[in-house]
């Protein structure tokens, strides 16, 4: 029998799991639907992809029509035309092509990275809601015993068996319960307002009070490897990297000489003249240094990938660790609280007489302050895991 009850529980805890994951999940899909920063980036990414593909192609053909008035007269007219294309280093136009695809990557790349940062910010939001939910939870099984406890204290005194005092902690417990609650319901409202606001502005119901059974392996170097090749950042850099060094290939290409082919025609009187023109263009001044330059972008560039991979990992490092200890403290501290703390027991002592209202409400307040430990305990978690989460 005692089997069955605690199978029974379990699917219970597993479906108010899943049905809350779930809801999340929902609730990430829509707001990347309906948020207007996402939807501005988008419109961004898909503007900087044009112009990355913008004027990456051959120059403009150069045409010239020349017509010449002789003097005197008698020895007519000059009309001369001319059609000229210039030509870079065939190479370049090669670099220049991927340099714009790995910049167009480098466009999706950070709306992941933004879309990324709108989903922890929304997940933190969750977290801070499900605590509010918790306590609104809470504290209103607190007014319920508090009401409870003012009115059989108000009868006491009526019927001379209670005192003042008494009353009047009774009366003030109740109040600051009832305050809490309102308290509580304002934050509620305002997470509420946040959550509108990331889904564009439409109404976000959430009413989940109960934490998810966050289980955190403890092989973060596994872990870490998956997170590294999530994080958009990090491929970032290495597109950086990779731009550098495309950059360093597409100066030096346009460092060699550059060619322009034509035709040309002049005519005078009873004279026509008309063929091909074929210039070549020295760099001696124009690029110098500018291969240097992208040589060394390339190496800061490899550089920063190097900080950013460190930073990366000393900051995920410390999330994990974090999030572990939490799991282990939270587990130890249930566990503690379900073995000292019976309020019915706490409650049918007072109603005997066994303990004084003063002593009810110290040990309750105790339980009270425990459970509240709990529940930041569980949020500090889930926040720290969503940290995480974001990246797996």
């Amino acid at each position: 029998m005692k089997q069955l009850i605690f199978t029974i529980i379990a699917v219970l805890t597993i479906g108010q799991f899943v049905s809350a994951q779930s809801y999340i999940d929902a609730l990430l899909t829509e707001i990347e639907q309906n948020n207007t920063s996402l939807s501005a980036i988008q419109k961004t990414v898909e503007a900087e992809k044009m112009g990355n593909k913008t004027g990456i192609q051959l120059q403009n053909p150069e045409v010239e029509f020349h017509y010449l008035w002789g003097d005197p007269s008698a020895i007519g007219n000059r009309t001369d035309i001319s059609v000229q294309q210039s030509f870079d280093f065939p190479s370049a136009y090669a670099y220049r092509n991927q340099i714009a695809d790995l910049k167009n990557e480098q466009a999706e790349l950070e709306y992941k990275r933004q879309k990324m940062d709108i989903f922890l910010q929304t997940r933190m939001i969750c977290a801070e809601l499900t605590y509010q939910n918790a306590l609104r939870t809470e504290y209103q099984k607190r007014q319920k015993n508090a009401s409870r406890i003012a009115k059989s204290v108000e009868t006491k005194l009526n019927a001379g068996e209670a005192n003042i005092l008494d009353h009047n902690k009774a009366k003030v417990t109740l109040l600051n319960t009832e305050a809490e609650l309102r308290h509580i319901e304002i934050q509620r409202q305002t997470l509420l307002q946040q959550l509108a606001t990331l889904n564009g502005g439409k109404t976000v119901d959430f009413e989940n009070a109960d934490f998810e059974n966050v289980v955190i392996t403890a092989d973060f170097d596994q872990w870490m490897t998956q997170a590294a090749v999530n994080n958009p950042m990090l491929a970032w850099l290495k597109q950086d990297i990779e731009i550098s060094d495309k950059n360093a290939r597409l100066q030096t290409a346009q460092s060699l000489p550059k060619l322009n082919a034509g035709y040309m025609s002049e005519k005078v009187v009873g004279e026509h003249f008309q063929g091909v023109t074929v210039g070549i263009s020295i760099p001696l001044f124009e690029n110098k240094n500018t291969v240097k330059y992208a040589r060394l972008r390339s190496e800061a560039a490899q550089q920063r990938v190097i900080d950013e991979k460190l930073r990366f990992y000393n900051e995920m490092k410390m999330q994990h660790d974090k999030a572990i200890a939490l799991q282990e403290n939270i587990a130890k501290f249930r566990e503690q609280l379900t073995l000292q703390n019976d309020l019915e027991l706490l409650k049918k002592a007072l109603d005997k007489g066994a303990i004084s209202l003063g002593e009810y409400l110290f040990e309750l307040t105790v339980y009270y302050d425990s459970l509240e430990k709990l529940l930041e305990m569980q949020l500090e978690l889930s926040i720290t895991y969503s940290r995480l989460l974001i990246y797996s």
